[in-house]
């Protein structure tokens, strides 16, 4: 048995390459990537975890710690068949070309990957919006940032895109957001007596703050309706906006009606040709 895993496969430079030390490198490999997933879950979920900084700069730590251990325990193993700092760089310079044509889709997603880590414009945690979609932030891998709407639906979204495109961050720097209500009511209804109705609608809504105060704009008199709109801010509920704009609605609504405030509807004269008192002087509908 020890003369079979000390058969020499092949040379790597001076170092001759056995059944044994093939197996212990790819072992240490494997080793160093299991080792690097349990440094993450123990960066973010026991050393950092009582810290006083956001979820996704634990992750952000915690995803550069399980880099460091995977690249030290793959140089350590690689060591075992003699491909050293010195061999990695001519087989990197080998295979530049290769990856500069080949996966040059992967290298690009991977720093990508890092420099989200790095400036943390993206942050597991995050309420993002892409392409009209929108999501919390999951997980940063080393590919592609995972995004789970609200329809429990995951998104994989490749870690260039959140570098070269153009991102909607609700969660960068603060918690909070405001919303916007368009409101339309009938001609001859008081606007004084609208915006105090608006406003006592905001402030029976759970989730909607104090400070800044909402407050409301008078915006047009369109065609058939003055034109107003409801402006208040909301932070906890950021991730749920939906909820948010529904109780405000029912609200809205429940004032509009105690105030005997009207809200218009388009309607539409219809006349029909032939249908007039004429009409039996004329069959054919012409007139």
């Amino acid at each position: 048995m020890w003369n079979v895993l000390d058969h020499p496969l092949f040379r790597i430079g001076q170092t001759s390459v056995t059944v044994a030390s093939l197996g212990t490198a790819l072992l240490l490999i494997v080793a160093s990537w299991v080792l690097s997933r349990l440094t993450h879950r123990l960066v973010v979920h026991r050393l950092l975890a009582h810290a006083r900084i956001s979820l996704g700069l634990r992750h952000a730590i915690g995803r550069v710690a399980a880099y460091v251990v995977f690249f030290l325990g793959a140089v350590v193993g690689l060591q075992t068949i003699g491909i050293n700092a010195g061999t990695l760089a001519a087989f990197g310079a080998a295979v530049g070309v290769g990856i500069g044509f080949g996966l040059q889709d992967i290298v690009k997603n991977f720093v990508s990957g890092l420099i989200l880590l790095l400036e943390r414009t993206v942050q597991v945690g995050d309420r993002i919006e892409l392409d009209g979609k929108a999501g919390d932030v999951a997980e940063i891998r080393g590919r592609a940032t995972i995004v789970r709407t609200n329809d429990d639906v995951y998104l994989i979204v490749p870690n260039s895109r959140l570098i070269s495109e153009t991102v909607v961050n609700h969660s960068f720097r603060r918690e909070r957001e405001r919303c916007r209500i368009p409101i339309g009511v009938a001609y001859g209804s008081p606007p004084r007596r609208v915006e105090e109705a608006l406003i006592a609608a905001a402030d029976g809504v759970e989730g909607i703050l104090k400070d800044p105060a909402p407050a409301v704009r008078f915006r047009a008199f369109g065609e058939s309706t003055l034109e107003f709109e409801l402006l208040c801010w909301m932070d906890h509920v950021l991730h749920r906006p939906g909820v948010v704009r529904s109780r405000l609605n029912h609200r809205v609504y429940e004032e509009l009606t105690a105030r005997a405030i009207e809200i218009p509807f388009p309607q539409r004269v219809v006349h029909l040709k032939g249908s007039g008192p004429d009409a039996a002087a004329y069959p054919d509908g012409n007139s």
